[in-house]
C-alpha cells in the first residue's frame, strides 16, 4: 500500500509539471497522512537528516568558486588559450569548445553552469564562422557534460556522501575518463568538420602565444592541480579542498585579474544561495522518499530480482547501465542518485565491482541523461542560447549521444580505464 500511494502521487506531480524535489516530498507527506501510523514530524527529520552532513559543504563552495571565476572572466582566458592549442585542426572552433570544457570542468562541477558559460560565447562566434546552429549547440551540450565527470563534481559529492564512498576517490576515478571523453568529442567533431568543410584557423599558434595564453588562463589551469594535489597527499578533504578553490578563485579574480568588485559580492551569493538551495531540497526530500523505501525492503526486493534473472556480473551491470539510461530521461542527476544508489550500487558491488568503479559509472549514465530527449537539461540550456527548437536539436544530438553510449560500455566493462588513477594513489 505505502509503495502503491508513493508511486501514485509521484507519478501524478510528474506529469502535471511539478518540480522534482515537491514530488518526492509531497509524495511522501501522502503517505503518512493517508496510512496514518506514521507521525507527521518523520517528514522534517529525515530531510534535516538528509541535508546535515559535512560533505555537502563542498556543494555550495565549489559552486561558488565556479561563480567567481566565470564572472573574474576565467571563461574568455580559458576559450583564446583552449584556441591556440586547436585552433588550427579542421573545425577548430568545435575543438576549442571541447578543450575549453574540459579546463572549466575542473573549476566549476557542474555541466550546466559550463553550458551557459561557454554557449554565450562560443555558439554566437562558430555560427558567424559557418558552423551550423544545431551542430554548434549539439557540440556544446554534449561537452559540458565532462563537467560532472572531470574533478572536482557536484555530482561525485552527493553520490559519495548518499552511498558512503571516498569522493577524493571519485574525483580520481574520473580523471583519465574524462580525457578520453574529450578525445572522444574531438574525434565527432572532426568527421563533421571534414564531411561539411568546417573552417580552422590558418595559422599553427607559436610556442610563445602558447605559453602567453597560459598565463593569462593561470587560474583555471592550477586550480585542479591544487584541488587534486591536496586531496591526493591527503593534505586536505574534498569539502576542504572546496573551501581552497574558493579563496584562489577570490585572489584570482581580485588581485591578479581585477574583473571581480565589491558589486559583483551580493549577486555571486544570491546565486550560489538559489542554486545550493535547489540541490539540498532535492538531497533532503529524497532522503525521506528513501527511508521509506527501506521500510518496504524494496533494495533487498529489487536485489532478489535482478539476481533471479543472472548472476553474471557483466549481465547485471548491463541491465543497471540500461535502468540509469533510462531513468537520466526523466529525473535530475541528484535525486537519481540518492533514490536508486542504494538500490542498484549494492547489487553491483555484491557481484565483485569495486565501489569507485559502480560510482562513477553511475554518474557517467546519469550525465548522458543531461543531452537525452525529452527532458535533457543540457540541451534546454543549449535551446535558450541558440534560439533554436529542441526538435531541430534532438536530431542533431543523436550522434553524441550514440558516442558516449559507446563510451560507457567501454569504460564500464574494461574497469582498469577508471580505477588505474585510484590505484596509484591508495584509493582502490
Amino acid at each position: 500500500m505505502v509503495l502503491l500511494i508513493m508511486l501514485f502521487v509521484f507519478a501524478f506531480m510528474l506529469i502535471i509539471g511539478i518540480p522534482i524535489a515537491f514530488c518526492l516530498g509531497l509524495s511522501s507527506l501522502a503517505i503518512v497522512l493517508i496510512e496514518g501510523r506514521y507521525p507527521i514530524i518523520i517528514v522534517a527529520q529525515k530531510m534535516f537528516n538528509g541535508m546535515d552532513m559535512f560533505a555537502l559543504m563542498a556543494i555550495p563552495l565549489f559552486i561558488l568558486a565556479g561563480d567567481l571565476m566565470n564572472l573574474g572572466g576565467i571563461t574568455d582566458r580559458l576559450i583564446k588559450f583552449s584556441n591556440l592549442l586547436v585552433g588550427h585542426i579542421r573545425g577548430g572552433l568545435a575543438h576549442t569548445l571541447v578543450v575549453a570544457e574540459m579546463f572549466l570542468s575542473g573549476v566549476t562541477g557542474s555541466a550546466v553552469a559550463d553550458a551557459s558559460a561557454l554557449g554565450s560565447v562560443m555558439i554566437p562566434s562558430m555560427v558567424k564562422e559557418g558552423y551550423d546552429k544545431e551542430f554548434s549547440t549539439a557540440i556544446l551540450a554534449t561537452a559540458a557534460t565532462a563537467g560532472p565527470i572531470i574533478p572536482p563534481s557536484i555530482t561525485m559529492v552527493v553520490y559519495g556522501v548518499t552511498m558512503g564512498v571516498s569522493i577524493g576517490g571519485l574525483f580520481l576515478a574520473g580523471c583519465l575518463p574524462g580525457l578520453i571523453m574529450g578525445v572522444s568529442m574531438m574525434a565527432m567533431a572532426y568527421y563533421f568538420a571534414r564531411k561539411r568543410n568546417y573552417p580552422r584557423n590558418e595559422k599553427r599558434a607559436t610556442f610563445r602565444q602558447i605559453v602567453k595564453g597560459s598565463r593569462e588562463a593561470v587560474a583555471a589551469l592550477i586550480l585542479p592541480v591544487v584541488i587534486l594535489g591536496g586531496i591526493m597527499s591527503g593534505v586536505f578533504t574534498a569539502t576542504e579542498a572546496a573551501s581552497i578553490a574558493v579563496f584562489f578563485a577570490f585572489v584570482f579574480g581580485f588581485f591578479l585579474f581585477r574583473t571581480l568588485t565589491l558589486k559583483d559580492i551580493p549577486k555571486i551569493l544570491v546565486n550560489c544561495a538559489i542554486t545550493t538551495s535547489i540541490i539540498m531540497l532535492i538531497i533532503g526530500t529524497a532522503n525521506v522518499t528513501l527511508w521509506f523505501l527501506a521500510t518496504q525492503q524494496v533494495p533487498q526486493k529489487v536485489s532478489t530480482l535482478f539476481l533471479s534473472i543472472s548472476t553474471n556480473p557483466y549481465v547485471l551491470l548491463f541491465i543497471v547501465n540500461i535502468i540509469l539510461l533510462i531513468v537520466g530521461c526523466f529525473m535530475e542527476t541528484g535525486a537519481a542518485i540518492i533514490l536508486f544508489a542504494p538500490i542498484l550500487a549494492p547489487i553491483l558491488t555484491g557481484v565483485g565491482f569495486h565501489p569507485l568503479h559502480v560510482g562513477f559509472i553511475f554518474v557517467f549514465n546519469l550525465v548522458i541523461g543531461m543531452i537525452t530527449p525529452p527532458l535533457g537539461v543540457c540541451l534546454f540550456v543549449g535551446c535558450t542560447i541558440a534560439k533554436i527548437s529542441l526538435e531541430r536539436l534532438s536530431k542533431a544530438i543523436w550522434p553524441f549521444i550514440l558516442l558516449l553510449i559507446g563510451v560507457l560500455l567501454i569504460f564500464s566493462y574494461f574497469p582498469g580505464i577508471s580505477m588505474i588513477i585510484p590505484k596509484l594513489f591508495g584509493y582502490a
